[in-house]
């Protein structure tokens, strides 16, 4: 259960003006390649649960990202499709900026950290199909 809103108008400004701010960054990334979006939203949900329930409930109640903060919320992880379009994605900005960067030292470091991304996003993000199946087996909600 998210925290209730916090009660200092200055702190509530603040953790507003963060979900605002996030809410920019993640609907920035919606359009340029390569920038999360759905993270961003995560963390807006977030700062709106501690400053606004009416703006958070406008983030989980958005068409295309709504469903995916909820469902990282209740522990399902993203869908299989939307992690293999992250690691695709990853890939393909990595590779561009690698090519593109000068310095050998520059693209061994620009590479490992795509190599860092794609392990999270591959190994430590749950997979909401899976976690679906894990807790059909189990008999869980």
């Amino acid at each position: 259960m998210p925290e209730p809103p916090a009660r200092r108008p200055l702190t509530r400004w603040a953790w507003q003006g963060a979900g605002l701010s996030l809410v920019g960054l993640g609907t920035l990334g919606a359009v340029v390649p390569g920038l999360p979006t759905t993270v961003f939203f995560i963390g807006a949900a977030a700062c709106f649960a501690r400053s606004s329930p009416r703006l958070e409930r406008w983030v989980l109640g958005l068409p295309h990202v709504g469903p995916l903060v909820r469902d990282y919320r209740s522990g399902l992880g993203m869908p299989r499709r939307a992690k293999v379009a992250a690691i695709a994605a990853i890939a393909v900005a990595v590779t561009l900026s690698a090519f593109a960067l000068g310095s050998w030292a520059v693209r061994a470091a620009v590479v490992g950290l795509g190599l860092v991304g794609v392990g999270y996003v591959g190994l430590r993000v749950p997979t909401r199909e899976r976690v679906l199946e894990e807790r059909a087996r189990r008999g869980a909600p």
